[in-house]
């Protein structure tokens, strides 16, 4: 190079504020996050009232989030994060690697983690809906089911918790490795909903906030059935 020409600096990518994740999208993991939380304490304190109440709440969330992983904004979408298992493992060795977090959404691997977590948390809460009405007597199908499969329910209900608090163990383990290890800060957006990204890299849609409210409304009515008809 010869020492009269100007030195070009490096030009750095210019990054904006984002909204990737959307407020039905946000709410609905903090309070899952907190259901959660009040049903393992009101198990440990045996307060079962409560610990069904928790989980009918969950289960309302969750057929929310099935039906916004359908409907509603884009990230959201089942289709925009679920890839392949062998996309999944490829993208694993990304865990290690300190480089820019330019992802909109969810990557190939945490999109499987969510669904472990979701299929979990169903299994739970609708082994959970019938284990109450069958020891309370009081759902219609309970005098139907024979007594092998209804003690399955049960060990099954036992079976999926413990694996659902292994599950959320290992969800915060990769979330501090993260942290740590790339430097990305997952919890942030996850609160307000920005990131900061690159301008080249496009804003996904968003859903209208009526139609959350719709879906949520639908979830309830289904869970109050299944409460008295399981």
């Amino acid at each position: 190079m010869n020492a009269d020409e100007p030195v070009t600096p490096a030009v750095r990518p210019v990054n904006r504020r984002v909204l990737v994740w959307d407020a039905p999208t946000r709410l609905f993991h903090w309070l899952l996050v907190v259901l959660v939380a009040v049903a393992y304490t009101t198990l440990k304190l045996n307060w079962i009232d409560w610990h069904v109440r928790s989980g009918e709440a969950v289960l309302v969330l969750l057929l929310f989030r099935l039906l916004w992983g359908c409907f509603g904004s884009e990230t959201a979408r089942f289709r925009s994060f679920v890839t392949s298992p062998v996309s999944a493992l490829r993208h694993l060795p990304h865990l290690f690697r300190r480089e820019p977090d330019v992802q909109v959404g969810h990557n190939a691997a945490g999109g499987w983690m969510v669904l472990l977590l979701l299929t979990l948390l169903l299994l739970e809460t609708l082994s959970g809906l019938y284990v109450n009405n069958e020891v309370a007597d009081n759902g219609p199908l309970s005098e139907w089911v024979p007594a092998w499969f209804a003690n399955a329910i049960s060990t099954l209900h036992a079976v999926v918790w413990n694996l659902l608090l292994a599950a959320v163990a290992l969800h915060v383990l990769v979330i501090a490795l993260y942290a740590v290890v790339k430097g990305h800060d997952l919890v942030r957006p996850m609160l307000n909903g920005y990131k900061a990204l690159p301008a080249s890299v496009s804003a996904p849609r968003q859903a209208p906030a009526w139609l959350a409210l719709l879906l949520l409304m639908i979830s309830t009515a289904v869970v109050l059935l299944l409460a008295a008809y399981l």
